[in-house]
């Protein structure tokens, strides 16, 4: 049966609770005076479902619908749960939630996106104030899961168990604070950063783009899969969080910041942090921790490396300036014709192997057409020329497995042109680590034009280059396991 969210408010935050409901099957009825909120929504809708999806790889349920309504008693009506999302104006919020009140269910959640409220004073006057809790997301609310969940203090029960259960059913991680606090607690954090980087722009110490390169380049990254106190077991070493907070625990008294109302460093205190680390992460050394961070650092640098940005931008600008100072950067009329062309030397990276340690069927494949794409370039068929309209197309791939090959491991691709004139292009790649031949991926490819997706002639220069290498290579001995069919003996 579907379930039905109501959204009061369908701004930047609002749509982003519309989209993540109704991308996990759920109706979302939507309320907003605002004329625009129908096309503000869709234009947010239409993120979520190009990014959302792409999080998991089994496929998301069936979409809920979402509807616009003249009133709030229209659409909170049968409604499971109920998000406010109206401007941060405590009269506004009381006024709202009293209309909501009047006509939802009583075992609806209210959950507020509040940044700043605490939930005894949304309360205040409701008529069922155990039913009103923060529910705090983050923009996108459609991609990032934190929700911070404050029913008050101390409050609990099956009004709490249920606001967890269904936020954990929209793949959300409810994070459940027990003690109220204005802000919460994410917000504090980024407030205290905040009010930093504005000491350091106004005194001309760093630049706004400065400061966020420090974030992005440094910082961030390890905090977005580690947190801040397990970071930091990890810098105390071996030692652990009591070794940190000894060695660094004095910077505190320092005048490194504008903020410096900071907590005694007292032996209660130090035993405190410490206990909870051990209790969060001490199942694991500091070795395994470091493999941890590393494992996860290189697959989310990996990830930005493919969007070009961030520290993924800094990895491809490294890369280009690697591979123009060697034989994968030069061009066809640069390389001889009479010799296998060498498309790629790169390092099999930690998140290319599988559960039984070795590389990935998939990443062969990943290997093979990076080495097409490279060919492309050396006759021609680079960036430029195809975003004037030409390109080639995969119509036919065959790969064949002869050994495997681990994380950290060297691989060289060398390409033949088994065919090269008009449309087509015949391409026999050989994956080798050493001497040992790992794999071979026999591509097929057709020219096309970008704007009728249909078959096309490539330019002169390209079927140029294309066919010197063709009738070069043809004078080489066969290679191994063209053409062969699946089964037959190697």
């Amino acid at each position: 049966m579907t379930k039905t969210a109501a959204i009061i408010g369908g701004g930047v935050i609002g749509g982003g609770w519309a989209a993540r409901f109704a991308l996990n099957g759920w109706n979302a009825r939507v309320f907003d005076p605002d004329r625009q909120a129908a096309r503000k929504i869709g234009e947010v809708m239409a993120n979520a479902r190009r990014s959302l999806p792409g999080l998991t790889d089994v496929a998301l349920p069936a979409e809920g619908a979402i509807t616009f309504h003249d009133s709030i008693h229209e659409a909170v009506e049968g409604a499971a749960w109920i998000q406010e999302s109206v401007p941060e104006r405590l009269d506004i919020k009381h006024k709202t939630f009293g209309a909501i009140q009047q006509a939802c269910d009583p075992a609806a959640v209210i959950g507020s996106s509040t940044s700043g409220f605490k939930p005894s004073e949304l309360q205040q006057g409701a008529a069922r104030p155990e039913q009103i809790m923060v529910a705090h997301p983050f923009n996108p609310v459609y991609l990032l899961p934190l929700v911070e969940l404050v029913p008050g203090n101390g409050i609990d029960g099956p009004m709490v168990d249920r606001a967890k259960e269904i936020l954990t059913g929209l793949g959300m991680y409810p994070l459940h604070l027990k003690k109220e606090i204005d802000a919460h607690v994410a917000d504090r954090f980024l407030e205290a950063v905040w009010r930093e980087a504005l000491w350091l722009v106004k005194d001309g110490i760093a630049t706004t783009e400065e400061i966020d390169n420090a974030i992005r380049y440094g910082f961030g990254i390890r905090w977005a899969q580690m947190g801040l106190f397990e970071t930091y077991r990890v810098a105390g070493g071996e030692a652990g969080m009591k070794h940190f907070m000894a060695q660094f625990g004095p910077c505190l008294q320092w005048p490194w910041t504008k903020l410096t109302d900071v907590p005694e460093f007292t032996e209660e205190l130090v035993d405190l942090i410490a206990g909870q680390s051990d209790a969060q992460s001490g199942a694991h050394s500091i070795r395994e921790l470091e493999r941890i961070r590393d494992n996860n650092l290189v697959t989310m640098m990996r990830g930005l490396k493919a969007q070009d940005w961030g520290a993924g931008a800094l990895l491809n600008a490294q890369e280009k300036a690697m591979r123009s100072a060697t034989a994968l950067g030069a061009r066809a009329a640069d390389l001889p014709a009479d010799a296998p062309v060498l498309t790629a030397r790169r390092t099999v990276p930690l998140d290319w192997t599988d559960y039984n340690g070795h590389m990935t069927e998939s990443r062969y494949l990943h290997a093979f057409a990076d080495a097409t794409d490279r060919f492309m370039e050396i006759i021609g068929c680079d960036a430029a020329y195809i975003a004037s309209g030409g390109s080639y197309f995969t119509a036919e791939t065959h790969i064949r497995h002869l050994d495997e090959v681990h994380a950290g491991a060297v691989i060289e691709i060398r390409t033949r042109v088994m065919e090269g004139a008009g449309k087509k292009m015949h391409l026999f790649h050989e994956m080798t680590e050493g001497d040992r031949l790992l794999a071979t991926g026999e591509h097929f490819l057709l020219h096309v034009s970008l704007e009728t997706r249909k078959p096309s002639a490539p330019s002169a220069g390209i079927e140029a280059a294309l066919r010197r290498f063709a009738e070069a290579h043809a004078a080489l001995p066969a290679p191994d396991g063209a053409g062969r069919h699946i089964g037959a003996p190697r």
